[in-house]
């Protein structure tokens, strides 16, 4: 018995001090070095209001471009995905009824045309970036409600675009930063 017995308590001993102790610190130090220094990346807009261009905002007003859908209702403290499978009856309401809603508010586009992350959330249900097709599909629908050029609204469009993070996956544009340069240029 005490050849079970003293491995399995410095083994817990071990496992205490490096998940409790060195892990954390490890994850503290990367964050200090990250933009934001662990505290998220906040930007001011125009009237003083800070912002976390980190995660994602709900705009659903039609002189702005939309976010994606969130699981946990853009709430930073309840990060997670909805954990519904692709064919479950729940998930396939909530999905048409976000595409019923965009197609209300986007008259003349094509279900199939919709780029999937403006339908469904992601993992976290705070991703602040939504494609570039995601983006232009609905320049339409805010040049018409802002009474703007659309060939000037598609200019801000691509200067909002972002490279893949760290070279990896599609490219995109973050949402929120759109939107107030949108506000901060546009007519309104």
């Amino acid at each position: 018995m005490k050849n079970e017995i003293v491995p399995s308590v410095l083994l817990t001993v071990l496992c205490v001090i490096l998940l409790s102790g060195a892990y954390p610190a490890v994850i503290w130090a990367i964050a200090q070095v990250a933009p934001g220094h662990g505290e998220g990346i906040t930007m001011k807009d125009g009237h003083g209001k800070y912002y976390y261009e980190n995660i994602g905002q709900k705009f659903s007003d039609d002189k702005y471009f939309w976010s994606r859908p969130s699981a946990v209702g853009y709430n930073a403290a309840g990060s997670g995905g909805s954990n519904k499978g692709p064919d479950n009856p729940d998930y396939l309401i909530q999905v048409q009824g976000t595409i019923d809603t965009f197609m209300a508010h986007n008259p003349g586009i094509n279900k199939a045309d919709i780029p999937s992350d403006l339908v469904t959330a992601s993992g976290s249900g705070l991703d602040p970036h939504i494609s570039v097709e995601g983006a232009e599909i609905q320049v339409a629908r805010v040049a018409k409600v802002r009474g703007m050029d659309r060939n000037r609204l598609e200019a801000l469009v691509k200067a909002h675009i972002e490279g893949p993070m760290w070279g990896m996956g599609p490219e995109r544009v973050n949402v929120l930063r759109l939107n107030l340069d949108l506000d901060n240029t546009a007519v309104k």
